[in-house]
């Protein structure tokens, strides 16, 4: 099922949104100060291309440089790629078969306002039940 929600999801909304994200990390990737954006641009411009299957967790406790990147980050592009998320939903959302693929949109606008500080990993290395921002990997100590 996740790969024909995916592949579904590639053509009406995953090239698109993902295209809109390396357009971002390659403005980013010109200048070195920026390069951090831009890494985090494209790694979840390949995250928007097959969505299905993979989460977005915390990757480590936001620190203030975190905090300042992401801020910088939603005022450079951050909420740009939002708008592009709801305005790629909102026609997804009217058809039954589109519900999944919206909601999946939506899901991915925290993680394009605020890129840094995340990772995503495959749904099945996340302990068991658990769903969002977090630790993976079946840590519990808070290390994650």
């Amino acid at each position: 099922m996740r790969t024909l929600l995916n592949i579904i999801w590639f053509i009406f909304s995953g090239l698109w949104l993902a295209l809109g994200y390396y357009l971002a990390g390659i403005i980013c990737c010109i200048l070195i100060v920026t390069m951090p954006w831009g890494i985090a641009s494209f790694r979840i411009g390949n995250y928007a291309l097959w969505p299905f299957g993979r989460e977005v967790i915390e990757a480590r406790p936001a620190g203030v440089a975190t905090t300042l990147g992401n801020i910088i980050w939603v005022i450079v592009a951050g909420i740009w790629l939002a708008i592009g998320h709801v305005v790629t939903s909102i026609p997804l959302f009217v058809s039954i078969i589109g519900i999944p693929l919206g909601w999946a949109n939506i899901k991915l606008i925290p993680v394009s306002l605020m890129p840094l500080g995340k990772t995503i990993v495959d749904s099945n290395q996340l302990m068991p039940g658990y769903r969002g921002a977090g630790q993976a990997f079946g840590r519990h100590d808070g290390a994650g």
